[in-house]
C-alpha cells in the first residue's frame, strides 16, 4: 500500500502543480507532511534545501528523496513516475493543442491568465518557509521570533538582491554563519 500511497500523492504533485517546483512545494508539503506524515516540517525545510541544490527539478528531486525515504529504491522508481507521468503527458496534450490551435486569442488569454495563480503559489511557499525560519515552527508568537535566523535572511535576501552574488555561496555562507553562531552560543552557555 506504500507504493501506491507514493505514487498517487506525487500523481497528485505533478498533476496539480502548475508553474515548476516552487509552486509544488505547497502541494509536496501537504501530501508528505500534513496528509502521510511521511516527513516533519523541519525535514521538509531539509527537503527542499537538498532538492533546490542538486541537479534537476525540484518537484523530481523531491519524490525522489522522500521515496527513497519511504520505500527504498523502489520508492524512489515509484515516487518519481508518479511526479513526472501527468507531465509527460499534460505536456504532450497541450504540445498538440497549441501546435493546432496557437493562433486563437483565447487560447493565448488562457496562458495569460496562469501567471497570477503561480505567482501565489511560489509566494506561499516562500511565506510558510519564512515562518518556519522567524518563528522555528511554533505558530505566530511574537516571543519566539528567531532572531538571528531572521538576520541571516535578511543578509543573504540583500546579498541576493542588490549585490547580485552568486546564490550558492550565499547558501554555505549562511551555512557557516549559523554555524559559527550556534557553537559560539554553545561555548556561551
Amino acid at each position: 500500500m506504500t507504493y501506491l500511497d507514493l505514487f498517487w500523492s506525487f500523481v497528485q504533485v505533478g498533476m496539480f502543480s502548475i508553474g515548476g517546483g516552487y509552486a509544488a512545494m505547497p502541494l509536496i508539503q501537504s501530501q508528505v507532511v500534513a496528509k502521510h506524515g511521511w516527513l516533519t516540517m523541519g525535514e521538509f525545510t531539509d527537503l527542499i534545501t537538498i532538492a533546490e541544490m542538486t541537479p534537476g527539478p525540484i518537484a523530481v528531486n523531491s519524490a525522489t528523496f522522500v521515496g527513497i525515504r519511504i520505500g527504498g529504491i523502489p520508492g524512489a522508481v515509484v515516487a518519481t513516475a508518479g511526479c513526472i507521468l501527468p507531465s509527460l503527458i499534460i505536456v504532450s496534450l497541450l504540445a498538440f493543442v497549441y501546435y493546432r490551435y496557437r493562433q486563437l486569442s483565447l487560447l493565448q488569454s488562457v496562458m495569460g491568465s496562469l501567471r497570477p495563480a503561480v505567482t501565489a503559489l511560489i509566494g506561499a511557499a516562500g511565506l510558510s518557509i519564512l515562518m518556519l525560519v522567524a518563528f522555528g515552527g511554533a505558530g505566530v508568537d511574537p516571543s519566539k521570533i528567531q532572531w538571528l535566523e531572521c538576520g541571516i535572511f535578511l543578509v543573504a535576501f540583500l546579498v541576493l538582491r542588490l549585490r547580485k552574488k552568486n546564490p550558492i555561496l550565499v547558501m554555505v555562507c549562511c551555512g557557516a554563519a549559523e554555524l559559527v553562531a550556534s557553537v559560539g552560543l554553545d561555548l556561551l552557555f
